[in-house]
C-alpha cells in the first residue's frame, strides 16, 4: 500500500524543509552500505538554498534591517539567487542578484521570472569570479540607497537554517541512527550547520566535507571549476578556520559520473555538486561497510540538462568522450577518474 501525506502550508515559504530522505539502493555495486539521500530538490526553489535565503531575510526584518523599499542584493552561482528572488518575491522586495557566466542559463531565467533583476560580471583575466561578484555588490551597495545584503558567505543565519531544519530533519527520521554524512561545501554553511547540530545532539556521526580540485577552500590550490555551487575561488569568511572529520575532493568529472549514474541506476535528476558528493560515496564505499551513510543532495539535475547532462558540453569542457564518460558511469569498479 502507497502512504500519502499531505500538509497546508500558510505560504510558498511554508513548503520549504520536511524533505524526504530516500533509499538509494542501486548507486553502489554492493549491499553492506546503506545509502540515503536527502533530496533538497524538494524544496519550494528547488534547492537546499530556499533554507538560508528563507532565514536570512526573515531574520533581517525581524531586527528592522530591512524595510518595504529595501532592494536586497546578493552574489550567487544560481541557487541562492532562486531561494532570495523567491522570498524577496513573495515579501515584495526589490532583489539584484549579481551572477558570472558560469551560472546556468536556467536559473537566471528563475530568478527573472521572480522578478530578481541580473547583473552579470566578467572577470578580468587570471582573475575570480566570486572576488568580482562581490567586488560588483560592494559598488551597487554604495549607488542604490536603502540596499542589503544578506552577505551569504559570511551571515551566520546560513548555518543556522541547516542546523535548525536540514539535519535536524535526518537525525529525527533517523532517531540518530546514523554512521556517515556526506555535504557539498561552497559558503559551507551547509556543512557547518550540519556538523555543529551532530555535535551538539552527541551524536557519533562522521561528516565528510566535499570540495571541488580547484577550490581554495581549506587551504586548496586555485584552478578552473566548471561546475557551479561547489568549491569556492576565494575563501568565504564563513568558512575560515572551518574543519570536517573528511575533506574530499573531487573533479569536474567525477561531478558528472555522480549524476549521470544517479539517472542511469536509480532514476533521478541530481545537480552537479549533489553528483560530486555521491562518487564520494562510491569512492569511500570500502571504509564504508556494515554503515549507514546520508548524502545531502542539494539540487536537482534539470538546471544542468544544457551542461552536466549534455555530451557535446562534457567533451568540449571536460575533454571526454559519450564512450569513455559511459565506461565510466556503468562500470562497476571504482576506477578512478583521469
Amino acid at each position: 500500500m502507497v502512504q500519502q501525506f499531505c500538509s497546508v502550508c500558510e505560504n510558498v515559504l511554508g513548503a520549504i524543509g520536511r524533505t524526504p530522505l530516500v533509499k538509494l539502493k542501486r548507486f553502489l555495486d554492493r549491499s553492506d552500505v546503506e545509502l540515503l539521500a536527502k533530496l533538497e530538490s524538494n524544496n519550494p526553489g528547488g534547492s537546499a538554498k530556499d533554507r538560508p535565503a528563507r532565514q536570512m531575510i526573515e531574520s533581517a526584518m525581524a531586527a528592522g534591517e530591512i524595510g518595504k523599499n529595501t532592494t536586497i542584493i546578493e552574489s550567487s552561482s544560481g541557487n541562492m539567487g532562486i531561494g532570495l528572488a523567491q522570498a524577496c518575491r513573495y515579501y515584495g522586495l526589490n532583489f539584484i542578484c549579481v551572477v558570472d557566466p558560469r551560472t546556468q542559463t536556467q536559473n537566471v531565467a528563475i530568478i527573472e521570472a521572480l522578478g530578481g533583476r541580473i547583473e552579470m560580471v566578467q572577470p578580468p583575466p587570471g582573475g575570480d569570479f566570486l572576488a568580482a561578484r562581490i567586488a560588483k555588490v560592494c559598488g551597487l551597495l554604495e549607488t542604490i540607497p536603502g540596499s542589503y545584503w544578506p552577505n551569504q558567505y559570511s551571515n551566520r543565519e546560513n548555518p543556522r537554517s541547516h542546523f535548525e531544519g536540514t539535519v535536524r530533519e535526518i537525525d529525527e527520521a533517523l532517531d540518530g541512527q546514523f554512521d556517515y554524512l556526506f555535504v557539498a561545501t561552497s559558503s559551507t554553511g551547509t556543512a557547518q550547520g550540519c556538523r555543529d547540530y551532530l555535535r551538539s545532539r552527541g551524536r557519533d556521526v562522521h561528516v565528510v566535507a566535499v570540495d571541488s580540485l580547484g577550490s581554495v577552500l581549506f587551504g586548496g590550490t586555485p584552478g578552473p571549476r566548471r561546475i557551479p555551487g561547489l568549491g569556492a575561488g576565494k575563501e568565504p569568511r564563513l568558512a575560515v578556520g572551518q574543519s570536517f572529520d573528511t575533506i574530499a575532493k573531487v573533479s569536474d568529472l567525477d561531478c558528472v559520473v555522480g549524476c549521470r549514474r544517479a539517472a542511469l541506476r536509480e532514476a533521478m535528476l541530481v545537480g552537479g555538486s549533489a553528483g560530486g558528493v555521491l562518487e564520494t560515496v562510491r569512492n569511500m564505499s570500502d571504509q564504508l561497510s556494515g554503515k549507514r551513510c546520508v548524502a545531502v543532495l542539494h539540487d536537482s539535475g534539470t538546471r544542468y540538462l544544457e551542461t552536466v547532462f549534455n555530451d557535446d558540453w562534457v567533451q568540449r569542457s571536460l575533454g571526454c568522450s559519450p564512450e569513455r564518460l559511459n565506461e565510466l558511469v556503468s562500470g562497476t569498479n571504482l576506477e578512478a577518474v583521469a
